[in-house]
């Protein structure tokens, strides 16, 4: 599906955390189902909280912010958060998370730009470092206007630097579907990130009281395995033709600390799709990093065989293409998730490689070479940004 890019302003890193204490990163899982709707203090006391960053009109220049505070259940006033009841499917159940602006703020009525943050956060502990999280969740399209943005979220924030904004990875949520679909992000724990603040969560940004109410369910933070992806092995760049039917042959590459027979084929996803099929074949050999991947020219390899089995997949070109919503001569950072088998522990799996789409019904083409991205979704910088969809 497609993706309306967002402006990042410059103020989500004032999420600031004053009550914040030391601790190792922990899991965290929430469906809402267990949250009393009726309860204006429900989300707060499952630890989520908000903050306010409020900018000029056109967002150039930052004014103030509030925060944090405790998450609101309900209203009126309308502000930030509620838990919302009989929009689920299947998978969501009765009962999920909506965040919207704060209504409540009166400088709507200014036309001034106002970012409402609602999340979750943890103190990054030295025994994190070296490990990988993946937050996971189901999103759908609110009650969500025009001129609007919504995102999803990993940050961190250093308290020694007055709250700087350490790393930001986002997926764009202000264009999706009336229906459900799953996403993910994760984040790699070097050692600088010692003793700051990292937050899950959720952020619009909008003005004039416009309607930008986002749904949001099975919520998930948890210890994920990095493994090697490799999209269409043996090749470097990796073209996704867009209006070419067939199949997309991808690998997860089995290595001497990585038997491939371990995970669990079926709970595979590439950007969300599932794959046709399945197999076991020696096709490639694994190449760092295995996340945090930028460039299309770059880091991919066409190495082949190294005597270790890998997991093989065929996934429905046109299916990935429509989930990834891309344009021609676009870089795509494309994520996977998937589970080892419950015998090997269950636990989860995420990787990601890189792809440029190649449209020929298209009349201009974009420059792909030496694309720098942007610190967005899994991303970093850019003159022009990478896409990440996962």
């Amino acid at each position: 599906m497609g993706r309306r890019g967002s402006v990042i302003l410059a103020g989500a890193l004032l999420c600031l955390a004053a009550t914040a204490s030391w601790a190792d990163l922990a899991p965290y899982t929430q469906d809402f189902e267990g949250l009393d709707q009726g309860n204006p203090g429900a989300l707060a006391g499952d630890g989520w909280l908000v903050f306010a960053n409020v900018f000029s009109p056109d967002g150039t220049v930052y004014y103030y912010g509030y925060g944090p505070f405790p998450a609101p259940n309900w209203g009126p006033p309308f502000a930030f958060s509620t838990i919302g009841a009989g929009e689920g499917g299947l998978q969501q159940g009765d009962q999920q998370l909506v965040t919207y602006s704060d209504y409540n703020n009166g400088d709507h009525a200014n036309g001034f730009l106002i970012e409402a943050n609602v999340f979750q956060e943890q103190i990054i502990g030295a025994a994190d470092v070296g490990s990988t999280w993946l937050f996971e969740f189901d999103a759908k399209r609110g009650n969500i206007a025009p001129d609007t943005t919504a995102m999803a979220f990993i940050k961190t924030l250093d308290p020694n630097a007055g709250y700087a904004l350490t790393r930001f990875f986002t997926v764009d949520t202000t264009d999706l579907p009336d229906t459900w679909d799953s996403f993910s992000l994760s984040i790699f724990i070097d050692p600088d990130l010692v003793g700051q603040i990292l937050q899950i969560g959720f952020l619009n940004t909008t003005t004039f009281y416009t309607p930008s109410g986002v749904f949001y369910d099975n919520i998930n933070f948890e210890l994920a395995v990095p493994v090697s992806l490799d999209i269409k092995p043996g090749s470097c760049p990796n073209p996704l033709n867009v209006n070419s039917n067939g199949d997309l042959p991808v690998a997860i590459l089995g290595a001497a600390d990585l038997d491939a027979g371990t995970i669990d084929p079926a709970s595979i996803r590439l950007a969300g799709v599932a794959p046709l099929r399945s197999d076991y074949e020696d096709v490639g050999t694994p190449f760092d990093p295995y996340l945090g991947r930028e460039d299309c020219e770059f880091d991919c390899n066409e190495m082949e065989s190294d005597g270790f089995m890998d997991l093989t997949f065929k996934f429905d070109r046109q299916e990935l293409a429509d989930a990834l919503g891309a344009a021609d001569g676009e870089c795509i950072v494309v994520g996977m998730t998937g589970n080892f088998w419950p015998a090997y522990g269950g636990g989860r799996i995420v990787g990601e490689d890189v792809i440029v789409i190649i449209d020929r019904a298209a009349t201009t083409r974009t420059p792909t070479d030496g694309v720098i991205p942007t610190i967005v979704d899994p991303g970093d910088i850019a003159n022009q940004p990478i896409k990440r969809r996962r």
